[in-house]
């Protein structure tokens, strides 16, 4: 990196410039900060971004798997790692500030960080209060690579634990595709008859996927 101008250097480029000027392979060489023997922290960020398919496939990766890919040690890891919670706990943060819904692309941010990771099917509820803020975002059921089963009796009784006035369901697709199947549709509106008897409405179900998380109420399903 000391052999490169001062103004093409990473981190001195997102001081002047800002982070939004950098390749992918830039802002991943400013958390590694050290190559290897021979191989400088920019090749080593491009040589990991190829491996893994860029930073969606990175982030995808669980944290034992990290440690197999060639140049990341225990400090680089826990830089990855630490990232990404900070990313979380930012918008669960300000989900639990005010209504969800206020910060609808701030809900669908939130839920592609948590979810879109995940290399395996799952279902999620988001418990709200009275006034549509968050109480908590739960993962209740867990898949296979293609589905899970999900028991609207079990998100029932959650939502009696927590005194939730409301949720939001959420599953991911590993495949990437967001299109809600026969059997989304029909699970939501069991989640839906099941919730309606305890007082608790359901305000959404987002799935997903490779980009934007798409909505059962923007695709008028619900």
């Amino acid at each position: 990196m000391a052999a490169l101008p001062p103004e093409t250097r990473p981190r001195e480029k997102l001081v002047a410039l800002g982070p939004s000027a950098l390749a992918d392979a830039e802002l991943l060489a400013i958390l590694l900060r050290t190559g290897l023997p021979g191989r400088s922290v920019l090749r080593l960020s491009r040589d990991v971004l190829d491996e893994c398919g860029g930073f969606r496939g990175l982030l995808r990766e669980p944290a034992a798997a990290l440690a197999g890919i060639k140049g990341l040690g225990p400090a680089k890891r826990a830089a990855l790692l630490a990232v990404l919670e900070i990313a979380r706990r930012a918008f669960r943060d300000a989900l639990a500030d005010g209504p969800v819904f206020e910060s609808a692309q701030a809900v669908r941010d939130y839920l592609r960080l948590e979810y879109d990771a995940r290399r395996a099917e799952c279902f999620a509820v988001m418990f709200l209060d009275t006034q549509h803020r968050l109480i908590a975002l739960e993962t209740l059921f867990h898949g296979t690579l293609s589905h899970t089963i999900a028991y609207p009796r079990e998100v029932v009784k959650r939502a009696l634990t927590l005194d939730a006035a409301a949720v939001v369901l959420v599953h991911n697709h590993p495949s990437g595709r967001t299109d809600p199947s026969p059997q989304d549709v029909q699970l939501t509106r069991a989640m839906i008859e099941s919730l309606a008897l305890v007082d608790v409405k359901v305000l959404d179900h987002f799935i997903v996927g490779a980009g934007q998380p798409a909505s059962m109420t923007d695709l008028g399903l619900l």
